[in-house]
């Protein structure tokens, strides 16, 4: 079995949701990017930007993961400029409505904004934004954190159009009921836009770090970084690629994974799906 024993009050959590005793609590609308980059000294294979979440959130603490997070309310708002496939077109990849796409098509460009400093955005539809940096930038990243400017703000004040193009679709995953904040969550690949660099942006993340798929996995198994199931999955799949655009190219079927609570021999377990136990 593919799963993570449930020790103690997490395992009572389990036991308690699958009698029915307490019910889950519902989960938000979130988007993650897999930021992604040549390597720099190998003349194949590629990179994915990672972020270290401090051991003070509340949510996967001391996990490598990739820069994401909730869905704002306001990323739905119709006057964000936008190039690209239609939050209609995305719909139908997630198999969501309209303005849930467009929500997550815009928390996916402002969270990797504001999780490391880069912007999938720029002047015209065939252009992107070459330098994110300077003490005017980071005003309206810290902005944009504290939800005192919204995406449609920030991109309208600076005269700046959505790139949905430089966005792919990549996997659908679902906190599993026993967590106490849950998200459902739409993953895409970007490749790093020319002239732009991450930067350790502090906040939610404390360490950030460049590495190959392959590296990261071998990290996690030898106990080295803290690896989510959602995670794991992602960089083995990566792991196949030596180019950006190779990935990117990939046509993906964007199925619905939610690891599940068993119990087995009398003890909770966190069971991982594979393809043959995917959601419907």
């Amino acid at each position: 079995m593919n799963g993570i024993p449930l020790p103690g009050e997490l395992g009572e959590r389990a036991r308690a949701i699958l009698t029915g005793e307490i019910a889950p609590v519902p989960t938000r609308d979130a988007a993650t990017v897999v930021l992604l980059r040549h390597t720099c000294h190998l003349p194949n294979g590629i990179e994915v930007y990672m972020l270290r979440r401090a051991a003070s959130m509340e949510f996967a603490a001391g996990a490598y993961v990739f820069p994401g997070g909730s869905v704002d309310p306001r990323d739905a708002d119709q006057t964000v400029a936008w190039a690209g496939p239609s939050p209609e077109a995305w719909g139908r990849v997630f198999r969501a409505d309209v303005d849930i796409a467009r929500g997550l098509v815009c928390a996916a460009v402002r969270e990797t904004f504001e999780e490391s400093g880069v912007l999938l955005a720029g002047p015209s539809a065939d252009t992107v934004v070459a330098d994110t940096t300077g003490d005017d930038w980071e005003a309206d990243r810290e902005a944009l954190i504290d939800r005192h400017l919204s995406l449609a703000e920030f991109l309208n004040k600076r005269g700046l159009v959505l790139r949905a193009d430089l966005l792919r679709p990549w996997a659908h995953w679902i906190t599993p009921a026993v967590e106490r904040k849950r998200f459902d969550t739409r993953f895409f690949v970007a490749a790093m836009p020319p002239g732009q660099r991450t930067r350790d942006v502090g906040g939610e993340a404390d360490e950030v770090a460049w590495l190959r798929p392959a590296q990261a996995l071998g990290r996690g198994k030898g106990g080295h970084i803290f690896l989510l199931p959602p995670t794991v999955r992602t960089l083995t799949e990566l792991s196949a690629f030596d180019e950006v655009g190779a990935a990117l190219a990939c046509e993906r079927e964007i199925v619905t994974f939610q690891p599940r609570v068993a119990e087995v021999d009398g003890e909770m377990w966190l069971v991982i799906p594979d393809e043959d136990h995917r959601m419907p």
